[in-house]
């Protein structure tokens, strides 16, 4: 178990173990929802959001190079301009 504290402006650490198990890195951002049972689910929404494109060009002829270079183009922006 991992505990943290809320500060008067509502910042959390979030322990380095929790770090780690969600791959969290400077900069991502982080999700909360609640489930129908209470319980509150935190995700890492950088690393969902390549599993989730990664998934949906399975099987495509996309290569995966491609794949990347759109997913970072999304998440940093186009540096080309």
């Amino acid at each position: 178990m991992n505990l943290a504290r809320v500060s008067a402006n509502g910042q959390v650490t979030v322990p380095v173990e929790i770090r780690r198990v969600l791959k969290l890195k400077e900069g991502d951002k982080i999700l909360f929802y609640q489930k129908e049972n209470g319980e509150i689910v935190v995700n890492n929404t950088s690393f969902i959001a390549i599993g989730e494109a990664q998934r949906a060009v399975a099987g495509s002829v996309y290569p995966e190079d491609e794949i990347l270079a759109d997913v970072m183009r999304l998440r940093y922006g186009d540096k080309s301009e």
